[in-house]
């Protein structure tokens, strides 16, 4: 507990940028999905890199085929993906809106075949219903669909980062007010 009271700024370092990177990706939505895209196409080329490296000594255990083609896997989706960003933003869009749409349908038939044995399956019904919604504007608005991911994003960054520096600022009082303590704060 010392110690990360002792590196309290890093907390806050970390909530500073998560909360630049959600500002950012609440005004400029189409380009912070941009640069997630390209950066998980460079991601997934160095993977496929390195399970293609791993493959050739493999470790005790390890399949030298498995690696292979994981590697081969990766480096093509890399590939895919850093050649053609905005299909690749389209593609992942419509696996979200495809799933929305199963588990909403799945969630009202669900609720259909409970309803008499529980109270309220209309709640499960709404449920499902919202989701299938949600998969429908997806798909008829994909503009819309990527936007609202991106705020979706934007709200968990800004979120994640005042935790983080409230944590941080807090771990500062308390390691100035226990200076050479080692114990746990009293809860």
């Amino acid at each position: 507990m010392h110690a990360f009271a002792r590196h309290w700024w890093v907390l806050v370092l970390r909530g500073a940028l998560a909360i630049v990177f959600g500002l950012v990706a609440f005004f400029l939505p189409g380009i912070t999905l941009a640069v997630l895209v390209v950066a998980f196409g460079a991601y997934a080329v160095v993977d496929g890199i390195f399970s293609l490296l791993g493959a050739v000594r493999p470790g005790p255990g390890e399949s030298r085929w498995l690696l292979v083609i994981l590697g081969l896997l990766s480096l093509l989706a890399g590939i895919v993906v850093l050649t053609n960003p905005a299909f690749s933003a389209i593609v992942l869009l419509y696996v979200i809106a495809a799933w929305a749409i199963a588990s909403g349908v799945a969630s009202i038939v669900a609720a259909i075949s409970l309803r008499k044995v529980i109270q309220g399956e209309w709640l499960l019904a709404a449920s499902g219903v919202l989701s299938v919604l949600l998969g429908i504007i997806l798909v008829t608005q994909p503009a819309a669909g990527a936007v609202g991911m991106m705020w979706a994003i934007a709200l968990y960054a800004i979120t994640a980062g005042i935790t983080l520096i409230a944590l941080g600022v807090r771990l500062r009082s308390w390691g100035s007010g226990r200076e050479g303590s080692v114990s746990a704060p009293a809860h």
